[in-house]
This record gives structure tokens, C-alpha cells and sequence, in this order.
């Protein structure tokens, strides 16, 4: 996987428990920050499906108990870098999924829509896997272009989302 250096101030960021019931939320905040910046609705499509898909493996392959993940959007000319970070150190792996499988493509879904993808570590713990996307504007943006916002999605022990 190529590297990418994640200097900008324009950004936003959200929190989510690492739990399935989350990754809904992670579409529409992503859907709504990205459609804010006033990009064209087929590319915020493309990004939510990689926001999407990157999540489901943070919950899915990078859970720790107690750990929260975390999804980024850094715009630049003509591009978005959306960028999941999850608490685990182990690098994601593509999988060869069979054609009965419900499961495994997602990495490779991520490739096919991407301009670049790739992973980092993180510190003091984890690794961010991030994929740059082509934006195209569609519209002004109905928001300020930058993104003052961070929050938390957190969840109850029994799953419940709050």
C-alpha cells in the first residue's frame, strides 16, 4: 500500500464505538459533511461506500474492547482522503472471497473506487487505513468549507448506540 502524509487543516473527524451499529451512523455523518462541502452526488456515493466499508472492517478486524474508531475526511484540490482509524496494529489483508461468500470484498471494492489507497500506524496505538477519492463540486457548499466538528458515537455495554 502507497503512504500518505495527512498535513491539512481542513478536516473532520468523528468517533464511533467499534460496534456494527455505528457503521449506519458513519454513512450519514460522512454523507452529510461531504454533501455540506457541496461535492457531486455520485462521488459523495462512492466515498460513503469506502467510509462504509472501511468502518465495517475497523469493527469488524480492529476492535479492541474499550477502544473507540475514528473516521476523517481531508479535502484537497479535486480529492478527499477518508481516513478510518481502528485500536489494532495488524494491517488489513485483501481476501480471496468465493462467489457464494457474503463477506471479503470489501478491500477490494475500496481499490476499485479509490485514486490511492493505503495504511499507517498510529500512535501511541493502531493504524489509520486511508483511501484518497476524486470530488468533483456539484454545487456551492452550504457550510463553511472548513470543518469545525468533531464528535463521539458511543455505545451502551449491551450494543445500544447513544
Amino acid at each position: 500500500m502507497a503512504k500518505h502524509n495527512p498535513a491539512t487543516t481542513q478536516q473532520w473527524r468523528m468517533q464511533f464505538a467499534s460496534t456494527a451499529r455505528c457503521v449506519p451512523l458513519v454513512r450519514t455523518q460522512v454523507n452529510k459533511a461531504l454533501h455540506e462541502r457541496g461535492y457531486a452526488r455520485n462521488d459523495i456515493d462512492d466515498a460513503v461506500l469506502v467510509a462504509s466499508e472501511l468502518a465495517t472492517n475497523a469493527v469488524m478486524h480492529g476492535h479492541l474492547p474499550g477502544h473507540l474508531f475514528e473516521v476523517g475526511l481531508v479535502p484537497s484540490d479535486g480529492t478527499c482522503l477518508v481516513e478510518v482509524s481502528d485500536s489494532s496494529p495488524r494491517p488489513p489483508r485483501v481476501l480471496t472471497a468465493g462467489s457464494d461468500d457474503e463477506s471479503g470484498r470489501g478491500l477490494e471494492l475500496v481499490s476499485t473506487l479509490a485514486l490511492h489507497v493505503g495504511q499507517r500506524l498510529r500512535k501511541p496505538v493502531g493504524k489509520t487505513v486511508w483511501a484518497t477519492m476524486r470530488m468533483t463540486h456539484g454545487r456551492e457548499p452550504t457550510k463553511s468549507p472548513h470543518w469545525p466538528f468533531t464528535a463521539t458515537c458511543t455505545a451502551t455495554a449491551d450494543g445500544r448506540v447513544r
